[in-house]
């Protein structure tokens, strides 16, 4: 079960129950494949609506290595999403939202 309270989201990828995290090497991993100009301009496309799918992907495979997954990006792009699109984009602003959010 993902715990929001650790920045854990959950995802079905091919039928099966993924967790997704935001890690320190996660972040790194997607700050240095997306180029952006650090991690709060990603964050500011997202809130703006201005993030493209290149950056959903990349926000997922990161959040998926954090919990433990193994795939590369290609794996990813193939795969079958429960809720398509709309719900990984959901879900990776999710895991921004979490991995930025002040401690309680």
């Amino acid at each position: 079960m993902a715990n929001p309270h650790a920045g854990e989201v959950a995802l079905v990828v091919d039928g099966k129950r993924q967790v997704l995290k935001l890690t320190l090497g996660a972040l790194a991993e997607l700050e240095e494949q997306l180029e952006a100009d650090g991690l709060p301009a990603l964050v500011e496309r997202f809130e703006a609506g201005g993030f493209r799918a290149r950056d959903v992907l990349a926000l997922l495979c990161a959040g998926l290595r954090g919990g433990g997954w193994t795939g590369a990006p290609g794996d990813l792009a193939r795969a079958e999403i429960e809720g398509g699109p709309l719900e990984a984009a959901r879900v990776a602003a999710r895991l921004l939202v979490l991995a930025f959010r002040p401690p309680a």
